[in-house]
């Protein structure tokens, strides 16, 4: 059983400061105004309607990946009433039951990544590394034989069928626009998939209770997600923000769409030229917030490295291989601020 004290307790005993763990320092604090200006809101990032003409969706998934490295997809095809039904078990796990019984589910404190319920991104915070606020439910839902429902919640009733019918519609999307990123490159639709594998899905859900002090805290620190794709939706409480262009941007909630998120190994094997996306999520003074992020990973024995398609005597190799358990020891290791992990494997290409 993990022992940090859950965020969200913290938060309903109606403390007007928070503990010292929780405070940013100041070049990492979301500036005052980021809640309340409109202008800072980036409804410009992309949405792609992928019922639309196949040559457009691919033109406007290019442009979104290098621009961005994130877009919200609409007429994806899952069904809407699994991912209302799904937010719904997943906000009543952390609103409606009782403390001690959602601690029977909690993570395990020397684990990384370990399933179950939780507060802490890191295994500690001894290299000074500052806590979320935050408290999440891992799900291990792919490989199948990861796939464990009864280390899930067994309240609602009907948690766990759920989240095993959007494991596998999430796996399916995924696929499909992996496919389709691979073909808006102009190499073969199976590519980037081909790369990474057998799929290493994570589903987590993200509770983000109301905070005291939102100029001082994050609930998700600054990062790039360590995978391939993510995929995200949200409840209508805004709070997730995109780096662009060296300004923090805010990512209004689109009713029915999902976000998709750009991750490391997808830059690796694009050769740079589908951009990572660096994002984190701000607290709110007066609402709790909801998202639940769809994580889709190589198995930790794959070698991940730039594309063959896409190498060439003018587009030499720009990272470095890499197995992916390594890489994702050197994150847990060396957390996981901006895209530090990342950028050790660009290569010199001036020479």
């Amino acid at each position: 059983m993990e022992g940090a004290v859950r965020v969200q307790i913290l938060s309903q005993m109606g403390i007007s400061e928070v503990p010292s763990q929780y405070i940013q320092p100041p070049e990492n604090r979301p500036k005052s105004e980021t809640n309340n200006i409109t202008g800072l809101s980036c409804r410009n990032v992309p949405a792609i309607d992928l019922s639309c003409e196949k040559e457009s969706v691919l033109a406007a998934i290019q442009d979104a990946c290098r621009e961005w490295g994130a877009f919200h997809v609409i007429n994806h095809g899952v069904p809407t009433k699994l991912m209302d039904d799904l937010r719904r078990v997943c906000l009543s796990f952390f609103n409606d039951f009782p403390m001690e019984e959602k601690l029977k589910y909690a993570c395990h404190p020397n684990s990384a990544a370990s399933e179950g319920y939780g507060s802490r991104m890191l295994v500690s915070s001894e290299n000074g590394t500052v806590l979320d606020w935050r408290d999440y439910f891992d799900h291990h839902t792919l490989p199948l034989s990861r796939r464990n429902p009864s280390s899930w919640p067994h309240f609602p009733p009907e948690y766990r069928a759920l989240t095993a019918d959007y494991s596998d519609e999430m796996k399916a999307l995924a696929q499909r626009l992996l496919a389709l990123m691979s073909e808006s490159l102009g190499i073969k639709a199976s590519c980037m998939e081909d790369v990474i594998g057998e799929f290493y899905q994570n589903i987590t859900a993200s509770y983000y209770p109301p905070c005291p002090r939102p100029d001082l805290t994050l609930g998700l620190q600054s990062h790039s997600d360590i995978g391939a794709i993510t995929l995200l939706i949200q409840d209508d409480v805004g709070g997730l923000q995109v780096l662009k262009d060296g300004e923090w941007l805010l990512v209004d909630p689109l009713p029915n769409g999902i976000l998709v998120l750009v991750a490391d190994q997808t830059e690796i094997i694009t050769n740079g030229k589908y951009k990572t996306c660096v994002h984190r999520a701000v607290t709110n003074a007066n609402k709790a917030r909801l998202s639940i992020a769809t994580f889709h990973d190589p198995a930790k024995t794959v070698r991940i490295s730039p594309a063959p398609d896409l190498v060439s005597q003018d587009s030499p190799p720009r990272y470095s291989s890499v197995v992916y358990g390594d890489y994702l020891s050197s994150w847990y290791s060396n957390g996981p601020e901006g895209k530090r992990n990342l950028d050790t494997l660009l290569l010199d290409t001036s020479k």
